[in-house]
């Protein structure tokens, strides 16, 4: 299968995609050619993606806070809802300790936040 090469290409074909959005819909049969070429783009795009904008691993602060922001909590109700002071709140939210696994437990099930990214794994 073809690759993108230059990012003119991966701009183009993002254009092409844009276009194509615009005629193929749930109801396109599978085998309407712009269905196809839609999808054959779409899979070349995702590849050039992944090589040249690859998306990292989210830390565990940057998701504390989303889902404070989500969940509409301050550092002190979260300090609350966790049984700690707001004080070692602010000290994990700027990095300067890491919560112990008893408080990653605490933090995945209170923020329902996946062990995964509580683990840093």
């Amino acid at each position: 299968m073809a690759t993108i090469k230059t990012e003119q290409d991966y701009r183009k074909l993002l254009q092409r995609v844009d276009q194509l959005l615009q005629i193929v819909d749930d109801d396109t049969p599978r085998d309407d050619i712009n269905y196809i070429e839609l999808d054959l783009l779409s899979e070349l795009i995702e590849e050039y993606e992944d090589e040249h904008y690859p998306i990292g691993q989210p830390t565990l602060v940057d998701t504390i806070k989303l889902r404070l922001y989500e969940l509409g909590l301050t550092q002190n109700r979260l300090a609350e809802m966790l049984g700690i002071s707001p004080a070692r709140v602010s000290e994990i939210l700027n990095g300067k300790c890491e919560p112990t696994l008893k408080l990653g437990r605490v933090i995945s099930q209170k923020l329902n936040i996946s062990p995964a990214i509580v683990l840093g794994v």
